[in-house]
């Protein structure tokens, strides 16, 4: 594709762009359980408008812009109020959950640094169910990743959690909850084992940190997960999930100040001047940190309470309704608004498919294999038309012949059955290197 030589008019651009888009999956009609989380018209609103407000403006510079400033500490202050981090607690907005989590890596191995520097081959301790992000921290980062096994209901090992450990461990952590099953990791048996071991212990909560709390408050029994737990040294929490702000809003709290400052890069000899960033990125756009500050001050506790009780009540009616159709069931208990499903008797990527030909947008998962829910408010008026349309894809796909099978239960199976993993990484990353090109 060659740069333009004229450029095209607005009405010509806004006509492309909505033609683009028209591929796209429709999230705006609750038809998908992933990617997207959103509240309300009034909350879309809200967010649109902190955008537009700022949608130049950088928050590279806390001076040329005071006012992101204020909103980004501001934000992370309710945060840290929000999972009980007290005045002590300190901590940054990022663009998402992963460079929340690269961030806490990356102070975690330069704590370790300073204070433990007979440390040559860092280590980091992470349960199987724990974000990809990790594994991406590890590798920029230049930690060996010891992953300790779980269950197929996702529930860690803890007795391997507590062998794993060893004089090179900088880092260990528990997700409340994880993404691919919504099952809280046991944080509090965790964080003892990794406080005793004088061991920097994080809590990835970037998809249930801006729920939990609130579920916790409407009465549903939530585990200790958050700053209430001796041993959590840092958690990261997304905004741009059950925060319902557009993406590029995540957040990395640490127990204290102290902690925080290893995350920080400085740079004094440059002769462009200091140059100094609190997380990876140098320009960020203010319009996430401005959606954010707005979104969490326009609904407060009583907003998000209600939404969570929406969400909840979707969740529960869903699972009841998975749980009736035969040859289906959930993966372990999950406690909060994300599930998956699968299945002893039916291909579950063929039910993907058979969705998908449906209108739905189901995100598969594999070891074991599963459809992934993660549910939201809008969910709730979709529930009877979604079970009928499942009920309906198990039956067809019962009878389906293992050479009917395409599209992506064929890939996933693929994938799964390839006894060489590294044969299955290069498979994928050739994929993805063909992918992003221009067609």
């Amino acid at each position: 594709m060659e740069f333009p030589q004229k450029g095209l008019p607005f009405d010509e651009l806004k006509s492309d762009l909505a033609a683009l888009k028209s591929d796209d999956m429709d999230w705006k009609s609750a038809r998908a359980f992933s990617m997207v989380f959103r509240a309300s018209e009034d909350v879309s609103r809200v967010v649109e408008n902190a955008l537009s407000t700022f949608v130049f403006e950088n928050g590279l510079s806390p001076f040329a812009f005071p006012s992101l400033l204020r909103m980004e500490t501001e934000v992370v202050a309710m945060t840290a109020d929000l999972l009980h981090g007290g005045d002590t607690a300190a901590g940054n907005m990022t663009s998402g959950g992963t460079e929340s989590i690269i961030m806490a890596v990356k102070a975690a191995r330069d704590y370790a640094r300073e204070k433990r520097p007979q440390v040559k081959e860092p280590e980091m301790i992470i349960p199987r169910s724990a974000h990809p992000a990790f594994n991406k921290a590890a590798y920029y980062l230049g930690l060996k990743t010891v992953v300790v096994p779980t269950s197929e209901s996702s529930e860690v090992d803890l007795d391997a959690f507590g062998k794993a450990f060893n004089s090179n461990t900088i880092f260990a952590m528990g997700s409340a909850f994880s993404y691919p099953h919504g099952v809280i990791d046991p944080i509090e048996k965790m964080a003892a084992i990794a406080d005793k071991k004088g061991v920097w212990f994080h809590v990835d909560s970037c998809v249930g940190g801006f729920i939990l709390p609130f579920l916790e408050r409407l009465g549903y029994r939530i585990p200790p997960f958050d700053f209430r737990v001796p041993g959590v040294w840092s958690m990261s929490a997304d905004i741009h999930k059950y925060g319902y702000v557009s993406k590029g809003a995540s957040t990395i709290t640490y127990r204290n100040g102290e902690l925080r400052k290893y995350q920080l890069f400085v740079y004094t000899d440059w002769n462009g001047g200091v140059y100094a960033t609190p997380a990876i990125s140098g320009a960020r756009s203010g319009g996430p940190v401005a959606a954010a500050w707005s979104v969490m001050r326009f609904l407060g506790w009583e907003g998000y309470m209600r939404l969570a009780k929406d969400a909840m009540e979707a969740t529960s009616l869903l699972m009841e309704g998975v749980r009736r159709i035969p040859g289906l069931h959930i993966i372990g208990d999950p406690p909060a608004t994300t599930f998956a499903v699968g299945s002893d008797t039916l291909n579950v990527y063929a039910l993907g498919d058979a969705m998908k030909l449906r209108g739905w947008h189901i995100d598969s998962q594999h070891m074991p294999p599963t459809l992934h829910f993660t549910v939201s408010p809008m969910h709730l008026k979709i529930v009877d038309p979604f079970l009928n349309d499942l009920a309906g894809a198990v039956k067809e796909v019962s009878l389906l012949k293992q050479e009917d099978i395409s599209g992506e239960a064929a890939i996933y199976g693929m994938i799964g059955s390839l006894p060489d993993r590294a044969q299955a990484k290069e498979m994928i990353t050739q994929y993805f290197n063909d992918l992003y090109r221009a067609k």
